[in-house]
């Protein structure tokens, strides 16, 4: 089927091209919609990832500065009426990098997965760490 002849299908729910639209196709391996908040001395990032097992499905780390979540991802879905059936279902990895604060560590950073939102809080020190002064001695040519 044709990618024109898959969006006029009539079977197709009657939103869903403008859910695409404003969401964008959430078959891709990177679709995850995250929200970052400053909270006192604390960045918190909030990951929407319903239907995934946090302790199995996905993976948070830091790394170089940045925010790494990744994962897989499995859905399925099934719709029966008196005359037809319906099935679709949904897999891929996901991810996501996000850059962090100057001065923020690995070091006591939490991560809680409650009613498909995975919540990050990485603490952020009030004044980043100064790097040490290092003093370069000029030669003569």
């Amino acid at each position: 089927m044709s990618e024109l002849a898959h969006w006029l299908d009539p079977r197709r729910r009657p939103f869903e091209l403008l859910e695409k639209f404003f969401e964008g196709d959430s078959t891709s391996s990177a679709a995850i919609k995250v929200e970052e908040v400053r909270d006192g001395d604390s960045l918190v990032v909030r990951a929407e990832l319903p239907g995934i097992d946090p302790e199995k499905d996905v993976d948070v780390s830091i790394t170089d500065g940045s925010l790494h979540i990744s994962g897989y991802r499995e859905e399925k879905t099934e719709q029966k009426e008196k005359d037809s059936y319906r099935s679709e279902f949904r897999y891929g990895s996901f991810s996501r990098t996000l850059p962090l604060p100057e001065g923020a560590t690995a070091e006591s950073v939490t991560a809680t997965y409650k009613d498909g939102v995975l919540e990050v809080r990485v603490p952020v020190p009030q004044t980043p760490p100064t790097p040490p002064k290092s003093k370069i001695n000029v030669t003569r040519g």
